[in-house]
């Protein structure tokens, strides 16, 4: 995304403003402040950010969206207690809390962030002068902060490495698959979609993964899974891999996320040892009902055991309890990929399945319930 001058940022388009239904409202209606025309005095009390938090000013008008979206993970960003829960101890988390607030926190989003403005995290800035997107723009919003990985798999931003066949061919935003109930956090609620008296109600999500598979490649390519016109290779392999494991190509992985405070500065700051590109078929760690997959790709995360030390030493002594060799869904889908183009190769192929020899001595106990112990054999077809 092109950074913005300071003018396209702020200034707002008061003619076509005036005539949207949020325009209808006085600017102290939402940002406070107070009637002047004095600047200082004007900005008295002024709101910067008026949809955040649970008394965001978007709920007057939407309070049902608002009443879901304080459960997604967009707002809560639960996937960060989530992991971090699962590999510390209650005694540790006060300490972890301290470092989420400097570090991660920046990236929870508003209603505003998606409808109106990019978010601060991504550069701040009005989309299109104050004038409301029902749909939020993508390279604006969506993958300004989903960027790293996401957006540059998405868009073909990898030197020779083409952008998901969804983008490239149909045009596809983000919101086509990743619809409006999922963000705003209603997906997690079965009456959402199925409203009765005795209709059960699900938690909300604690990291993007849990639940129902939603999205999923299955609603829209349902055809090509069994019947006439499905391929011998889903009749075969289609209870056992996910479609991203033949479907998806290269990707991103990360090494050893690490955060601090700059003694220059002050500011917090985090880094990565190492990005590079992969692309690996291993044991599902999330085998469920809703994810029955046997093999899936997996993207190795930035997480390290000293990756919180700036706060503590050992805030994670139960580092092994989750693989660092996550569940993937790449976001670069092709119809041709390496591994499709015949069955050996993937049978009789030990470069694309993460063996016990592409782990980090140090991470092998993690990531024994993803690493593969034997490759599948070489295959015989007429």
């Amino acid at each position: 995304m092109a950074p913005l001058e300071p003018w396209e940022k702020y200034m707002i388009k008061i003619e076509e403003f005036s005539k949207d239904v949020h325009g209808q409202q006085s600017c102290m209606d939402c940002h406070g402040g107070t009637q002047s025309e004095d600047k200082e005095t004007a900005h008295q009390g002024l709101i910067h950010r008026p949809s955040e938090g649970e008394n965001s000013v978007c709920k007057d008008c939407h309070p049902n969206v608002h009443n879901s979206y304080i459960n997604a993970l967009h707002y809560t960003q639960q996937g960060y207690f989530t992991t971090f829960e699962a590999r510390s101890t209650p005694e540790n988390h006060a300490a972890f809390q301290t470092a989420f607030n400097n570090h991660c926190a920046k990236c929870h989003t508003t209603c505003g962030d998606c409808h109106v403005s990019t978010p601060i995290s991504a550069g701040g800035g009005l989309f299109d002068g104050h004038l409301f997107k029902r749909t939020p723009p993508m390279t604006r919003s969506c993958t300004a902060c989903h960027g790293s990985r996401v957006g540059d798999e998405y868009l073909g931003k990898h030197e020779g490495i083409p952008g998901d066949v969804h983008f490239r061919k149909a045009g596809m935003n983000c919101v086509d698959c990743h619809k409006s109930t999922e963000l705003h956090g209603e997906g997690a609620q079965c009456s959402s979609c199925h409203p009765g008296p005795a209709t059960p109600e699900m938690p909300p999500m604690d990291h993007r993964y849990s639940g129902l598979q939603i999205p999923s490649c299955e609603s829209c390519h349902a055809n090509v899974l069994s019947g006439p016109e499905a391929p011998e290779m889903h009749l075969q392999h289609g209870g056992k891999l996910s479609c991203q494991v033949c479907h998806s190509t290269t990707y991103t992985s990360c090494d050893g996320c690490h955060v601090a405070i700059s003694q220059k500065t002050g500011n917090p700051f985090f880094e990565t040892q190492n990005t590079y590109l992969t692309f690996f078929i291993g044991r599902n760690p999330l085998l469920s009902l809703a994810r029955p997959y046997q093999y899936v790709p997996l993207r190795h995360i930035p997480v390290a055991p000293t990756s919180y030390q700036f706060y503590g030493e050992n805030l994670m002594p139960n580092f092994d309890a989750l693989p660092t060799w996550a569940y993937a869904t790449p976001h670069n889908i092709q119809r041709l990929t390496p591994q499709a183009q015949s069955c050996n190769s993937c049978h009789g192929n030990p470069d694309i399945f993460l063996t016990v020899d592409k782990v980090k001595p140090e991470e092998i106990p993690a990531n024994l319930p993803v690493i593969i112990e034997s490759v599948p054999p070489p295959v015989s077809r007429p």
